[in-house]
């Protein structure tokens, strides 16, 4: 007789060792998410009210955040500040990943200089956001004592009073903390590349500017388009940076999206209604550009190539029942 053989199944332990993250996402996260959708259709107001109310009018507080005009700011400072500091973060980071995957190019100490690029994004935005607040002190700060010392100025100025200034502070901070990040990614988007790809294109006399532009940046479409929604999406969430620095000043110049938010809740007459409604806002406005761009950065080669694969599949089909397409 053959001795039976005792299976063990691991699966049970993989769902134990789960219960632990399920039970956290659904008190800390679920919950929560469903909670604010639900009161941002009522007339909950004020710290310690137990009685909620539909409202008669359930979209009453969307339409009065939508027409806000703090809101409606506070929106275009957002766009613009991550506008501000996507571009040259996407530059910078693709700069570095041609420098740093450069097949010709020897770079020592290539380690060292990732972690110095990458360790601003380690730092705490809290910190950098009080490191800058005090670099643009007025009167006395280092930024001022360095354009006194070279002459660019005759007196102190107050960058904190300019809201160009203060955007642009802003945005750089965005920027410094990062580009390394997006850095690492690419450069690992470029590893996974087929290398006789390159060896392919060293041998028919390629130089390194048409190899990046020719053969890396459009096998890296995927991993950009990464990079924009995950930028995107940090970007529309600015909160620390702004608040810290200046909170939203000066004259709302620096007022994000979720800062507004966080005022109506949990500054005066503590609007949770309302900050809920503007939450649900800027969940949707983030889904929609989301879709538009994965839409428009879209592989259409691949959509024509599955196209024709349902063409083909269609016509193969029609030929075992003898129809003619």
């Amino acid at each position: 007789m053959l001795a039976r053989t005792r299976t063990i199944s691991y699966a049970k332990y993989g769902y134990l060792f789960s219960i632990p993250f399920v039970l956290t996402f659904l008190i800390f996260h679920l919950y929560p998410m469903i909670y604010t959708v639900v009161i941002g259709f009522t007339d909950l107001r004020g710290i310690g009210r137990t009685e909620i109310n539909f409202l008669e009018n359930p979209f009453e507080n969307f339409r009065l955040i939508f027409n806000n005009a703090t809101f409606r700011r506070a929106m275009n400072n957002t766009f613009l500040i991550w506008i501000m500091n996507f571009i040259p973060q996407m530059l910078v980071a693709l700069l570095l990943t041609a420098w740093f995957t450069n097949r010709n190019l020897t770079v020592r100490g290539q380690g060292m200089f990732k972690v110095l690029f990458y360790m601003p994004n380690i730092i705490t935005a809290a910190t950098i956001a009080i490191l800058f607040q005090s670099l643009f002190g007025y009167p006395k700060g280092p930024i001022n004592d360095v354009f006194l010392t070279f002459g660019w100025i005759e007196s102190p100025l107050n960058f904190h009073l300019q809201h160009w200034t203060a955007r642009g502070v802003v945005a750089f901070i965005q920027f410094w903390m990062w580009y390394g990040h997006t850095m690492i990614i690419l450069i690992a988007g470029v590893l996974g590349i087929n290398p006789t790809l390159f060896e392919a294109a060293e041998i028919d006399g390629a130089t390194a500017t048409q190899i990046f532009f020719r053969i890396t940046l459009p096998r890296l479409k995927t991993i950009v388009l990464y990079t924009l929604v995950t930028s995107m999406i940090g970007g529309m969430q600015m909160f620390d940076i702004p608040r810290m620095f200046l909170w939203g000043g000066p004259d709302n110049a620096t007022l994000t999206a979720t800062l507004f938010i966080y005022n109506q809740a949990f500054s005066g007459s503590y609007l949770y209604n309302r900050a809920a409604a503007a939450s649900i806002l800027l969940f949707l406005i983030i889904a929609v550009l989301s879709s538009i761009l994965f839409f428009v950065m879209r592989d259409r080669g691949a959509e024509k190539l599955k196209r024709k694969q349902r063409q083909l599949k269609r016509s193969e089909k029609a030929a075992r029942k003898g129809v003619v397409l």
